[in-house]
């Protein structure tokens, strides 16, 4: 094989990641040339990745594929996002998968840079049988509290499926208000391709209404920071106060406004009923 004909091997089956027909194969192994063992090692090393990933996809779907296998075709992952920001709603998602789903790199959103979540997202919307989206704004969250606006976001999340489900896998909440079979899991989102698509759905949605807000309210960094308290926001706090998407019922919103601090919410009693019973 000429030196043009291993570019064009190398663009086709390692750039542009095509299968290698064996025929071929065998002609690369038995050419001496440095450059197409640097083809077949790249080659090799794409096939193990996918082999890695199968297994990783495969392990990611037990929860789902022993529900599918028992005739549950609606198994519904759920996930909230945005519950320690000082500012903006928070949201949930819940993701219907059809049996069989595979989706290359679905993973908990908060290993995933944004734009793999944002191509993800893409992808989990097209391949989804259902998905719904919603959210908990700032007035109920300091009506209720961060953490009932979390299962509150997450319940609304199920309502909105176009599809009902016929099991409920969530990530480590139990929905008591809402009658299907459920399923709380500790980590959910690194065990469950659906939670995990739940989770990429919410984060990508509120990310984007974090920018939105990022035009309303400019100056304290909304749109790179979404809300949560790092020391950029603790700053802009400092030098321009609080403004209309800020959770009053937070601490260092409440110290800016010169309030009392909040009792802890919910109650121990609380956390320890609705957080009975979690899986690992």
């Amino acid at each position: 094989m000429t030196r043009y004909s291993l570019d064009e091997l190398r663009q086709r089956y390692v750039v542009e990641g095509r299968p290698l027909e064996a025929s071929l194969e065998e002609i690369l192994r038995a050419d001496g040339r440095a450059g197409a063992r640097a083809i077949l090692a790249a080659i090799e090393k794409r096939r193990f990745e996918n082999r890695s990933e199968g297994q990783r996809l495969r392990k990611m779907l037990r929860y789902e594929t022993l529900l599918w296998d028992q005739g549950q075709d609606a198994v519904a992952g759920i996930d909230e996002a945005g519950m320690s920001p000082l500012a903006g709603p928070v949201a949930a998602a819940a993701v219907i998968l059809r049996p069989g789903t595979r989706i290359t790199g679905i993973d908990d959103s908060k290993k995933l840079d944004a734009n793999s979540r944002e191509a993800l997202a893409i992808e989990i919307k097209e391949k989804a049988a259902s998905w719904s989206v919603a959210f908990v704004e700032v007035e109920e969250i300091d009506t209720i509290n961060i953490y009932w606006a979390a299962i509150l976001a997450m319940r609304r999340a199920v309502e909105g499926l176009g599809v009902t489900p016929q099991h409920l896998l969530i990530d480590a909440k139990r929905l008591k208000d809402v009658a299907i079979p459920q399923q709380a899991i500790i980590k959910g989102d690194t065990k469950s391709a659906s939670i995990a698509a739940a989770s990429i759905l919410a984060k990508v949605s509120r990310d984007a209404l974090m920018r939105t807000l990022d035009t309303l309210h400019p100056g304290y960094g909304f749109a790179d920071h979404k809300g949560y308290p790092v020391r950029a926001h603790y700053a802009a706090l400092a030098r321009l106060g609080a403004c209309a998407a800020h959770r009053r019922s937070f601490g260092p919103v409440r110290e800016v406004l010169g309030l009392p601090p909040l009792p802890p919410w919910p109650l121990a009693s609380e956390r320890a009923g609705a957080m009975s019973g979690l899986e690992d």
